[in-house]
């Protein structure tokens, strides 16, 4: 029975106050360049953990400020002979950047994660069913359940609904290496804190990360890539599921600048796999974006659909993201 994970839908809004944001090479018109898509590691695994985001290789003019605020709905199915995974995860989270000279840049991110029936198994099944794709076990069971299940180390969760998955902060900052008018290289670091006082997922963790980002753009086009490195140091981070103490993460992605205030992106980030407790979740996660984003004039809404490749059974199926981020 093999059988496919889905992640769905993110909502984002709040706003991020700052002065308008230009790098050395003007946009094309004069919104801001919001870089790469504000979207996590929609994996269950590396969405439980400190995975590496994408972002902009371009500082921002210092001084600029941005805030904002994401919400994601998931559904999670993954069946194999090693572990059986079928439960909705979700995600609240608020943040914000401040780019405080042309050299240094300092963000910082809270994130709730919990677990909240928001009935997507309908949708995913239609989707499949639309489509003419396989259900993979899905039509096989109950809708809207909440069963984790690793026997190898003894770990039967059921019945979960409504359980805190994560509460966990995030400091990031980053150092321009280079910037030309076409060319942005930075170099970034993670402290990450999770702390779940109780319940099935009760935890407490820190974890690191260091990333390269790079960005190139010319007149509607903008390219970006992000190469990181996870460190841990408990080796539990989901319930009893271990962890590999460094895990890698890639990605690369394409803007184009449909007008001024609408543009449409693709993305792909490959992870490492971060845990050796099932050979499935052993194996790299892909996940293909497609985006849309439209400008206000200091502010903009994007949405994002997140697709998984290759292996079904240790990444999202489908995922959808919708987000706000403003400027002043």
């Amino acid at each position: 029975m093999k059988k496919s994970s889905i992640t769905l839908y993110s909502l984002s809004g709040l706003a991020a106050v700052g002065f308008p944001a230009t790098t050395l090479a003007a946009p094309v018109s004069s919104y801001a360049d919001y870089g790469p898509l504000k979207t996590y590691a929609q994996s269950p695994i590396q969405f439980n953990s400190l995975t590496p985001l994408m972002r902009n290789g371009f500082s921002d003019t210092p001084g600029t400020v941005e805030l904002y605020t994401t919400a994601t709905m998931a559904s999670v199915w993954a069946h194999t002979e090693e572990y059986n995974a079928d439960y909705y995860q979700n995600a609240l989270s608020i943040g914000g950047q401040w780019q405080i000279n042309e050299k240094w840049l300092v963000a910082l991110d809270y994130t709730w994660r919990f677990t909240a029936n928001n009935h997507l198994d309908n949708v995913t099944t239609s989707f499949h069913d639309f489509f003419g794709l396989g259900q993979n076990g899905r039509d096989e069971v109950e809708d809207h359940s909440f069963d984790l299940s690793v026997p190898e180390y003894g770990i039967e969760i059921h019945d979960f609904n409504r359980e805190t998955l994560g509460n966990a902060f995030t400091l990031y900052t980053s150092y321009q290496l280079l910037e030309t008018e076409r060319h942005g290289l930075s170099i970034g670091g993670s402290i990450y804190y999770n702390y779940v006082p109780s319940g099935p997922f009760e935890t407490s963790n820190f974890e690191q990360a260091v990333q390269l980002n790079y960005g190139y753009r010319r007149d509607k086009h903008a390219f970006y890539a992000m190469l990181g490195l996870s460190y841990r140091n408990n080796d539990n981070v989901l319930v009893d599921i271990p962890y590999n103490t460094i895990a890698l993460a890639a990605g690369a992605g394409y803007q184009y600048q449909l007008t001024p205030k609408h543009r449409l992106l693709v993305e792909y980030h490959i992870y490492e796999g971060t845990t050796d407790a099932a050979s499935d979740l052993s194996q790299p996660s892909n996940e293909i974006l497609l985006g849309y984003r439209y400008h206000f004039q200091h502010s903009a809404i994007e949405l994002s659909v997140v697709e998984n490749m290759f292996n079904m059974d240790n990444s999202t199926d489908i995922a959808f993201t919708l987000g706000y981020r403003y400027r002043f």
